[in-house]
């Protein structure tokens, strides 16, 4: 234990002395500040974001809650820092919780890279990131981790270290990374701190209570991370600037949404220009939506189902938030002019389409897809707070992807809880129509889902859309894609309460480029 003590004293000494000295002071922390871990996101072919946030109790027993703290940054090309490309000193302020986002451009493309923070005379862990190909580049290979819904009390993240064995070149997430529950007994395995979730305190707290976990902190420092958000990250079912159905509704939901945005930005590696309106109190919007290409391989869209969506319609008793819904029995299910995404991110999306010159197109778009029934009986029961209550939308989006002959769509999902993989039909009304592209919808890494197999199996019988479910196991998903074809690989932890779970394949899939039709292998 000496021995490496000293080493690591060692290696601190190294990267202190390289330093530029300019607003830098020795520092002198009780316990490390990086308790919260360091991540890298939002990548191109020649820039990256690198993150990190000094934790709130370092910060505080060191007598600097209410200043400003200087933090260095390092980009190398070895592990062991003997090659520094880019370094640099960031302020990080109260104001944001004492976040650092560095975002660094100029970078080679599709190159490995090493990244690290010091802050005093402490050291950061040291990560891994990657840039992406140039977007005329011909790649042979990306091979993709999704994820989403993690409530805290739910599970471990056993999942993220075999993740982490999977070697992938990014992760997606796909919304839910936080939730603003309490602690919900008897269904926690590990306490969750802080009650109902309202305030930017309350909400930095509950991140950091997430990000405190190990094994999602190796993830994060593994690869790049493309992030979105959904619900959770604010309120359950919040629709817009409309509350959502969880906890005492406070006076003000605006400026609960406000503090839930910049938390989410202070926590994730995202670009500030996407929050700056937010952040310099020129708008309640931000921008989360977003493409990047993957050389001539792959685009990869994130979009944004949240925050400008119309109100669920005939939510049950008029009260906030989802519900499930007879169709027939509401009168504005089908109005075309609802919307799910916007008409600003709907516009965007078709001309990103219309530009589209990849092999692939992988949409991130935080739930499922296709229609679900739940009433098996003969009547009908949607839920109005998916894509099923916004059918004029999802007929949109479906017109949008064919009218642009976009080649080979994938949707990728989260939200439900649950594993659904199935083929995007022209008209899920007539199921001999003409397939265009396949969605996997992930389950969560460890939120709990009503469902049971044999439900979700009588729902699959009335929707041969739907190929393959799976509604008992926790997990994450796996795409791999070449010129010719992808796979997607489905892995299921046996046990999310308990930390040292083993995983194992729940199920393999496969679509050859241009056929547009998933077959399970």
């Amino acid at each position: 234990m000496q021995r490496r003590y000293l080493l690591k004293l060692a290696t601190a000494s190294a990267a202190l002395a390289s330093l530029p000295r300019t607003g830098w002071t020795r520092q002198v922390w009780g316990t490390n500040p990086f308790s919260l871990g360091i991540a890298s996101g939002s990548p191109t072919s020649d820039s990256i974001v690198l993150w990190t946030r000094l934790g709130l109790a370092e910060v505080e027993a060191a007598g600097l809650l209410n200043s400003p703290i200087a933090v260095t940054w390092q980009l190398a090309d070895d592990r062991s820092f003997t090659r520094i490309v880019k370094q640099g000193e960031i302020t990080a302020v109260p104001a944001l919780g004492h976040s650092v986002h560095a975002e660094v451009v100029g970078l080679a493309p599709d190159r490995e890279y090493f990244y690290r923070f010091i802050c005093g005379e402490a050291l950061s862990a040291i990560g891994r990131t990657r840039t992406f190909p140039q977007a005329d580049a011909a790649v042979q290979r990306l091979r993709i981790a999704y994820a989403s819904c993690q409530q805290w009390g739910n599970g471990y993240y056993s999942a993220y270290r075999h993740m982490l064995a999977e070697q992938v070149d990014l992760v997606m997430f796909l919304g839910d990374y936080m939730y603003e529950y309490p602690a919900s007994k008897p269904f926690d395995i590990r306490p969750t701190t802080g009650g109902w979730i309202t305030t930017l305190a309350g909400y930095r707290s509950r991140y950091a209570l997430h990000k405190s976990d190990k094994d999602l902190q190796a993830m994060h420092a593994a690869c790049p991370w493309i992030v979105t958000w959904d619900d959770h990250e604010v309120q359950n079912d919040y629709a817009a600037t409309h509350p959502g159905n969880s906890g005492k509704p406070v006076d003000d939901f605006m400026a609960r949404r406000r503090a839930a945005y910049q938390a989410f930005y202070e926590h994730m590696p995202v670009r500030r220009a996407q929050f700056a309106s937010l952040l310099n109190n020129l708008s309640q919007e931000v921008r989360m939506f977003s493409n990047v290409a993957y050389g001539r391989l792959a685009n990869i869209y994130t979009l944004d189902n949240r925050q400008h969506r119309d109100l669920q319609a005939c939510t049950r008793n008029g009260r906030p938030g989802g519900s499930r819904v007879d169709p027939d029995k509401c009168p504005i299910w089908n109005d075309p002019k609802r919307t799910l995404l916007g008409s600003t991110q709907e516009a965007w999306l078709n001309t990103e389409f219309t530009r589209a010159q990849t092999t692939w197109n992988l949409v991130g778009l935080q739930s499922v897809f296709g229609p679900r029934n739940f009433n098996t009986q003969g009547g009908q029961s949607f839920s109005n707070d998916g894509w099923d209550g916004y059918p004029a939308a999802r007929q949109r989006l479906i017109d949008s992807m064919r009218n642009t002959r976009l080649a080979n769509p994938i949707l990728l999902g989260g939200d439900v809880h649950q594993n659904w993989v199935g083929n995007i039909l022209a008209n899920y009304k007539d199921p001999k129509s003409e397939k265009i592209g396949v969605e996997f919808c992930g389950t969560s890494i460890t939120s709990l889902t009503t469902l049971t197999n044999l439900e979700q199996a009588k729902i699959i019988a009335q929707h041969p859309h739907f190929i393959f479910g799976d509604c008992e196991s926790r997990g994450f998903g796996v795409v791999e894609i070449t010129p010719k074809h992808m796979t997607t690989t489905l892995k299921a932890v046996r046990d999310a309460t308990d930390p040292r779970s083993e995983a194992f394949t729940l199920a393999h899939f496969t679509v050859q480029a241009g056929r547009t039709e998933v077959q399970k292998l």
